[in-house]
């Protein structure tokens, strides 16, 4: 078997894990045909994975300011609301939320700060005094378990110049903008964050079945795998949201899967499910089912068209037994007319902020935690590979209903 070396590409599964105010956040990103003449990889890490084979793994404890840049004063910029540019002419300027990130170009006259710069800062204070914002990386001072694993060692044919690709840069470029400011919850919820651009009853945009998958199959296996490692064989599961296919694994054993939708033709087709129901949440948050009916629960790819999500979050911690495990993953494609108007203002790693806060808003969760998956190539036989080179990212948060409620 070939090992790693500057003489091969390889392809290098990059695991980040860390632990901020008692939350799990796992992110991970496929790097492809690594270049280990040219790209750049950390000293230690490429100590760690040199010689090493296909399936093998190397982990470290990144402590802070090593591998992502210690706080920097001069990148904490003060401004005044006046100060921050509207992004067209029909659109007013954005009112920075506490916890919330946004690009630096959207500000002007501020020393250092130039057009068109999307470097994201957080707001880390908004009120009477003016706006503060934050450009520090969002996992500065934080320490860090970073896991390498090797996919795949392969020969160079010949070497060529091109690119050079810093892949922790890359592998880093997201993860911690899920996490809350000091513990303090995120202003997701001021500004109407759940109109839509189509407020007709749900039922008629849903009336015509969706045979389609709405992620490719890459995405998908990710999915059904994180479900079937989650879940406990042999759970009653509720499928929320669901339609003509559940994301549990082939031969996933499970006692029952009950799945709630809005398209009676969709669910008849899904053959997982023992049982269903035609329910509309937005009209009617409340489900027809008794206490503490199911093990766990489910919801793929939708949970960006819900408008009452509180409730929904409430009833299922009502309709799961105590310890019962809620899974919540999405991606970052979606109806648009139907989707909440705040689901596409967001970084997609703060999607996952604004459903952790779906989660904690009731209190009635606990063992909260967050995943992520990008960076893996798409499927050759996708009608999009010619367009995408990546398979669609996963993103997931899930939590157990509280055993002393």
């Amino acid at each position: 078997m070939k090992k790693i070396s500057e003489d091969v590409l390889a392809s290098i599964e990059f695991d980040v894990s860390y632990n901020h105010n008692g939350i799990q956040h796992t992110d991970c990103y496929y790097g492809q045909r690594i270049n280990l003449w040219r790209d750049i990889l950390p000293p230690p890490l490429l100590e760690a994975i040199h010689d090493q084979q296909s399936g093998a793994q190397v982990v470290l404890d990144v402590q802070p300011s090593t591998w992502v840049a210690a706080r920097d004063e001069r990148k904490i910029y003060k401004f005044q609301q006046r100060q921050i540019l509207a992004l067209s002419p029909q659109t007013d300027p954005i009112q920075p939320r506490f916890g919330r990130f946004y690009p630096l170009g959207i500000l002007k006259t501020v020393a250092g700060v130039y057009p068109n710069n999307i470097t994201p800062f957080r707001c880390v204070s908004a009120n009477g005094d003016g706006i503060k914002a934050d450009a520090n990386h969002a996992l500065t001072e934080k320490p860090l378990k970073f896991k390498a694993i090797i996919k795949d060692v392969r020969d160079k044919f010949e070497e060529h110049g091109g690119t050079s690709i810093d892949w922790v840069e890359t592998a880093l470029s997201g993860p911690g903008m899920q996490a809350r400011v000091n513990g303090n919850p995120t202003d997701f919820f001021a500004d109407h964050p759940f109109r839509r651009a189509d407020e007709s009853p749900d039922h008629r945009f849903y009336e015509q079945p969706r045979l389609v998958q709405h992620i490719d199959d890459t995405a998908i296996d990710i999915i059904r795998r994180l479900n079937g490692r989650l879940l406990q064989p042999e759970s009653k599961v509720l499928d929320l949201m669901s339609s003509w296919v559940s994301h549990l694994p082939e031969d996933f054993p499970i006692k029952s899967l009950t799945g709630l939708g809005m398209n009676q033709e969709e669910l008849q087709a899904n053959r997982r499910l023992n049982d269903y129901c035609v329910h509309d949440l937005n009209a009617k948050p409340q489900m027809p089912f008794g206490d503490h009916a199911f093990d766990a629960a489910i919801c793929t790819v939708s949970v960006e068209y819900l408008v009452h999500p509180f409730e929904v979050f409430e009833e299922i911690k009502r309709i799961l037994k105590p310890g019962g495990l809620f899974i919540v993953t999405f991606s970052n494609r979606w109806f648009p007319p139907k989707a909440i108007s705040i689901w596409p203002e967001l970084h997609e790693f703060e999607r996952m902020g604004l459903v952790l806060e779906f989660f904690l808003k009731s209190g009635q969760y606990t063992d909260l935690q967050t995943y992520s998956m990008r960076g893996l190539p798409r499927p050759a036989d996708d009608k999009y590979s010619s367009q995408i080179l990546y398979s669609d990212p996963v993103y997931a948060v899930w939590g157990h209903t509280r055993k002393d409620q």
